[in-house]
């Protein structure tokens, strides 16, 4: 009974994050999702000329909008998914117009 539970508590004690979704699990590491009204990601750092998808793995449609205006996905149905590839160095906050409380950064490097 003490392995069982010692067992337990290890795998728990060592899963990856609060946000899980077995369809990501090959998905590349610039993939941001939204799911259960967050970002999967909230702070990508990548190099200049990298792509960074977003795909809705909510029941809800999300947006993806840069503070600074730089780019916007319009909204995102459940399933659906934008892309935006960055070309200039720099920090791009970025939010859901439909729901404040999702936010997140991609920092951009040079390569």
């Amino acid at each position: 009974m003490v392995l069982v539970l010692l067992s337990a508590t290890l795998v728990l004690a060592c899963s990856k994050s609060k946000y899980s979704n077995d369809n990501n699990n090959n998905s590349s590491p610039n993939t941001i999702y939204m799911k259960g009204m967050v970002f999967s990601n909230t702070n990508l750092q990548i190099k200049t000329g990298t792509t960074v998808m977003w795909m809705n793995d909510d029941n809800t449609t999300h947006t993806v909008t840069a503070n600074d205006g730089s780019f916007d996905s319009g909204n995102i149905a459940a399933g659906g998914s934008f892309s935006h590839t960055f070309t200039a160095v720099g920090t791009v906050a970025y939010h859901c117009k439909i729901h404040s409380n999702m936010t997140g950064v991609v920092v951009v490097t040079t390569p």
